[in-house]
């Protein structure tokens, strides 16, 4: 949602910024990797309980990622290579946090709401899944009502008490889950508006093509 609708806006802070942290040295590389080391940091208060200290790591976690793409930009070397990493990291970003926060559930006797953060994590990997392979498809996948950044604003009102983390978690749990139905159904009527229905000409020659394929994959071995 952030994403989507407020990017052009928080661009125009965060475009001058990554001017200057070109100018006293910094990379997007190097921003993207000590941003994961401050969400191991996060992970590693989260699992002992410090939830405030944790509450600033994780900002500036954020911090990283949010300056990571306009100093891409402003040292003109934004690259595949780079957008790679960056989505790579924030996979690895979200696993550690949530391992922390599990981390935290069992060793304070909370039993079977351990799987709550998988869960959680389990419909963020979907949500990045449909994204990535609609856009492999050549169609617009953006947007929805929890995506990273509002996961993590959410997570760090969790962390403002002990006694609403647990439901904060579970709000969060829906919420993501409602994005990943949504962002399906959306991508669903895009494709089928985009994808003319296929001829029994056109059937007839697909299936045809799998089978030549699967004939060519048998000879080579």
């Amino acid at each position: 949602m952030l994403d989507g609708n407020f990017r052009k806006s928080v661009e125009t802070v965060t475009l001058p910024t990554g001017r200057w942290l070109v100018r006293i040295g910094f990379s997007a590389d190097v921003l993207t990797f000590s941003g994961l080391v401050f969400s191991f940091a996060t992970a590693w208060m989260i699992a002992l309980g410090h939830f405030w200290i944790a509450i600033v790591l994780l900002t500036l976690t954020g911090f990283h990622d949010l300056f990571d793409g306009p100093v891409a930009k402003a040292s003109k070397r934004a690259s595949q290579r780079g957008a790679f990493f960056d989505s790579v990291m924030d996979r690895v970003t979200d696993s550690l946090i949530l391992g922390g926060v599990a981390y935290y559930l069992t060793a304070h006797g909370h039993g079977q709401l351990v799987l709550l953060p998988f869960a959680i994590l389990t419909t963020t990997y979907l949500i990045s899944y449909q994204r990535s392979k609609a856009e492999s498809l050549g169609l617009a996948a953006k947007g929805g009502l929890m995506e990273r950044a509002e996961r993590m604003i959410l997570l760090g009102v969790g962390l403002l008490a002990k006694p609403i983390f647990i439901p904060v978690l579970w709000i969060m749990l829906a919420l993501t889950a409602m994005t990943a139905a949504g962002r399906f159904w959306r991508i669903w009527q895009i494709a089928a508006s985009a994808d003319p229905p296929m001829t029994q000409a056109g059937r007839i020659h697909h299936h045809s093509s799998r089978i030549r394929r699967g004939l060519s994959r048998t000879s080579r071995r």
